[in-house]
């Protein structure tokens, strides 16, 4: 079937098209957004997305996402680097920062076990959080890995490496969403309510 598009446009299109949830119509809109951008506008975002290619990397302490030599978290001093929180993506670190409960350091694994998918331990970032044990300055692990089969099976499958270290590992608690009713809840979710309870 031929294009409407000239080829350097339907190449524009398909390349948003390739990112996770863009559709062909979001791809096109954002394509022609590109194409109407001031000259400056479309350089500076194409110069964005290099720079971020080029510069971006994985903290050596903690695998999320830096430009430096360490994240931030890594290279500050008012952290409690004894718990550490181990999540799946970085976009999780956000997540529990803006709660701003929080002030241990984190982990993250850049993916979940998923047979599926074929994600095996080798492709996640296990062997760097146990290299962080050895010195044996952690005293608690908190598994925050979404509460999905995939996720529940990396907090368990990591769970048991942690064992021999004699460090305390902790699970997220789940359950009931702040201003929600019983009523809506399904039964694995009232399961977990029930068993994150806690005495007030």
């Amino acid at each position: 079937m031929n294009s409407f598009f000239p080829p350097s446009l339907e190449n524009l299109i398909d390349s948003f098209a390739a990112l996770p949830g863009i559709g062909k119509k979001s791809a096109q809109r954002l394509a022609f957004h590109v194409l109407s951008m001031p000259e400056g506008g479309a350089e500076s975002f194409a110069r964005a997305i290099l720079d971020a290619r080029e510069n971006v990397h994985t903290c050596p302490v903690c695998q999320n996402l830096t430009d430096s030599e360490l994240c931030p978290i890594c290279a500050g001093d008012r952290r409690d680097k004894s718990v550490i929180c181990v999540v799946a993506e970085p976009r999780d670190v956000l997540s529990i920062e803006r709660s701003r409960e929080y002030n241990g350091v984190y982990h993250v694994l850049h993916g979940v076990l998923s047979p599926m998918n074929r994600i095996g331990p080798d492709d996640l970032r296990i062997s760097e959080l146990l290299s962080r044990l050895q010195d044996g300055s952690v005293k608690e692990i908190i598994m925050a890995t979404n509460p999905d089969t995939e996720g529940d099976a990396t907090a368990m499958y990591i769970s048991r490496l942690l064992k021999p270290f004699g460090v305390k590992v902790t699970r997220l608690a789940y359950g009931i969403p702040v201003g929600s009713n019983l009523e809506f809840a399904d039964e694995a979710t009232l399961l977990r309510a029930l068993e994150g309870r806690r005495e007030i």
